[in-house]
């Protein structure tokens, strides 16, 4: 018998290898219906006949840090360096629809992303930006609607058409509800609000990505790839329903629905996840929620690479981690990606490591040569036969959800979250056991410098500058304008009417995130978790 290193060898979703897979473990495999040609439905070799032969994948480093200028500095270095699109990360008050001034924010102002509290913040954040060039992305939910209206409402200011613009908010509430905690409101009034911006993008701004379905964060917080994808194809179908139950078409708002995944190291796993995502949700929309254009069907995807594993020991490992990570992305046919930096366990990038992260993805489309074939796993029997398995273990745990009575009483009673925390506790027992090897944490470790990389800090007086610009445009605006702007938005939200509008309106005159936000706030009340022993 040949000796192996393990009797058993597995996924990170459990999903078991086999020494060596044959075509008798795609038997049950119909080629013309689980795969067929790129560009063609189930799009499981790719959304796109051509894909990066025609196109590269947009490189979108997410970055936002301190103040708007000095976020607007590294955006101008990245976009020097090569980089295709913007990627706006924003700090812990302006995501909570807290003002830099407000006593909740002291200690947060800048830290984990830029602050954004008024118009001016958004004119300094995209100054020397061309906005109808630049396709710009957002990390941004519970006050997604505040900070579009911000981004629309220059612009206006500027002379650029809402039809010029291309970019994406992410928009996805319902994930935070059980992955990332950056929530406001109850989820009934969160799905209001989301089904306002479809509606008002659809008629507004039609190249706009009106939300990106972040399975993402609920990686990160711990689950598998398995439910990675199952509990983010959950919270898809509870932003279709929402949308349809407000009176609007299928067809008029999924093509732009986009989604945004993880990348992790279980490099085959990976792949094979992305290629299963295409299939489900090209399946789920026409199938179940009857979707004519083909356009609904394509499940088009951003990915990151995992800030999860990587480790503050030897760094430089990350490097490798990353690449393996972009690459796997890539094979999987991603259409954006962000690479993380080496650094980012110990702080936010320095510029020199964001820029090896920017040329790990340069060098992968114009130097390795795996962008030049179309899907070139397809069609190995391992691939297929994970790619299979990932979708049958996908669709089982989304009819468990739907037997429970969807995704909202899922996240009322704390199952995902208990489900992911679970999944988080054994991956975690691994890595402490010596089960999961971590090079450089817990084997073959050394002593090898770790803060060399001039680690970014924000500076102590960020916070105090950043109240002082808040305090001179109150100072400046109308108060009288101020309030009859706030007078306009709460009747809107006491008529029901779409909010978009009002927004739009009330930024150009000054008025503040957090003050709509405490308007919302008002109106709507907040959520509080109720967790699941």
């Amino acid at each position: 018998m040949t000796r192996e290193r393990r009797k058993l060898f597995r996924t990170h979703s459990g999903i078991e290898l086999k020494t060596v897979f044959t075509p008798e473990d795609l038997v049950e495999m119909v080629p013309e219906q689980d795969l067929g040609p790129p560009g063609e439905f189930p799009f499981t070799r790719g959304v796109y006949p051509n894909m990066y032969r025609g196109r590269l994948w947009t490189m979108r480093q997410y970055a936002g840090f301190g103040t708007a200028a000095e976020s607007n500095q590294r955006y101008r270095f990245l976009l020097d360096q090569g980089q295709t699109g913007l990627s706006v990360a924003f700090d812990l008050p302006t995501q909570l629809g807290l003002d830099s001034d407000d006593p909740r924010a002291e200690g947060e102002v800048g830290k984990v992303g830029v602050a954004i509290d008024t118009l001016e913040d958004m004119e300094i954040l995209f100054d020397g930006i061309p906005l109808d060039r630049v396709s710009v992305s957002m990390t941004i939910n519970a006050t997604a609607a505040i900070v579009l209206a911000m981004y629309l409402a220059l612009a206006q200011k500027r002379d650029i058409g809402w039809d010029r613009l291309s970019g994406t908010i992410q928009n996805d509430i319902l994930k935070e509800y059980v992955a990332r905690g950056t929530y406001i409101y109850p989820p009934e009034p969160s799905l209001k609000i989301i089904t306002h911006i479809l509606a008002f993008c659809r008629a507004n701004v039609p190249g706009w990505n009106t939300i990106s379905i972040s399975g993402y964060h609920i990686r990160e917080a711990g689950a598998t790839a398995v439910q990675e994808l199952a509990f983010t194809f959950a919270n898809a179908k509870a932003y279709l329903a929402a949308a349809l139950a407000a009176g609007l078409d299928i067809d008029d708002f999924a093509p732009r629905l986009s989604f945004f995944l993880a990348a992790h190291n279980n490099f085959l796993e990976e792949v094979a996840k992305f290629r299963a995502a295409r299939r489900i949700w090209a399946r789920l929309v026409r199938h179940r929620f009857g979707a004519r254009d083909p356009k609904s069907w394509k499940f088009r995807f951003h990915t990151q690479t995992s800030g999860m594993t990587l480790v503050a020991q030897e760094p430089d490992n990350n490097v490798v981690r990353v690449t393996l990570q972009a690459l796997a992305a890539v094979l999987g046919g991603t259409q954006s990606l962000h690479t993380n930096s080496r650094d980012e366990a110990l702080a936010l990038p320095s510029q020199d490591s964001a820029r090896i992260a920017l040329r790990t993805q340069q060098i992968i489309a114009n130097e390795s040569g795996v962008a030049d074939s179309v899907d070139p796993l397809g069609g190995s029997y391992c691939i297929e036969s994970l790619t299979n398995r990932i979708e049958q273990e996908v669709e089982a745990y989304l009819k468990k959800i739907d037997d429970m009575g969807g995704v909202l009483l899922a996240i009322e009673r704390g199952y995902i979250q208990k489900e992911i925390q679970d999944s988080a506790y054994a991956y975690q027992k691994e890595i402490e056991k010596g089960d999961r090897l971590i090079f450089g944490m817990n084997t073959h470790t050394s002593e090898a410098d770790k803060v060399r990389f001039g680690l970014y800090a924000p500076r102590p007086e960020v916070e105090q500058n950043q109240r002082d610009s808040l305090r001179r445009v109150k100072q400046k605006r109308k108060s009288a304008r101020v309030k009859e702007r706030l007078a306009d938005l709460e009747q809107a939200v006491t008529a029901g009417a779409n909010l978009m509008p009002a927004m739009v309106e009330a930024v150009k005159d000054g008025v503040t995130l957090g003050e709509i936000s405490e308007l919302l706030r008002e109106a709507f009340g907040t959520f509080r978790e109720n967790v699941m022993i």
